[in-house]
């Protein structure tokens, strides 16, 4: 009897399911439609921020080139050893 018991609920549960089939699809296309809208929202944030940091860049290269060049200078000629002084 347990056997036939767990088969009608199964059976039952299958009808539920196919009832409810077109609401679980329509739920799907309309999570695919705003996972698509966020999705899209969220690539023009990224390429927004990508472009402020371009312009970023572009706009204080006047001051970070020099810097570097000093810096790539400075450790050029730095001795790797420490001085040692001889008598």
């Amino acid at each position: 009897m347990k056997t036939f018991l767990k088969v009608l609920l199964i059976a039952a549960l299958l009808i539920v399911a196919i009832k409810l089939s077109p609401v679980i699809f329509i739920g799907a296309i309309v999570g695919l439609i705003a996972a698509a809208v966020l999705g899209s929202i969220g690539l023009s944030l990224v390429a927004l921020l990508v472009a402020v940091l371009l312009a970023l860049t572009v706009a204080l290269s006047p001051i970070w080139i020099p810097v570097l060049c000093v810096i790539g200078l400075v450790k050029l000629f730095r001795s790797k050893e420490p001085n040692v002084v001889t008598a």
